[in-house]
């Protein structure tokens, strides 16, 4: 699936626009219901759904937003 464009908007989802005419809604919570975050990443998380919204889809359709928190996590320890 190929995003034309993906906008966060104030109820704390993201909706996102498809080549294929789809229109679709993420909502944030849920997408991070479960995920286990420190502060730090936490407002990583935040500031990546508001900042590039089409990057936190991706990673919230692929499945991948644990493994971006985990590495959100490890370069705060350096």
């Amino acid at each position: 699936m190929k995003f034309i464009s993906a906008t966060y908007n104030q109820y704390n989802s993201i909706d996102i626009t498809t080549f294929d005419n789809m229109i679709l809604r993420i909502d944030c919570n849920k997408a991070e219901d479960g995920l286990k975050t420190t502060p730090n990443s936490q407002c990583a998380l935040n500031a990546l759904a508001i900042d590039n919204p089409v990057e936190y889809a991706r990673l919230a359709l692929a499945g991948e937003l644990q493994a971006w928190v985990d590495a959100e996590d490890c370069l705060d320890v350096w």
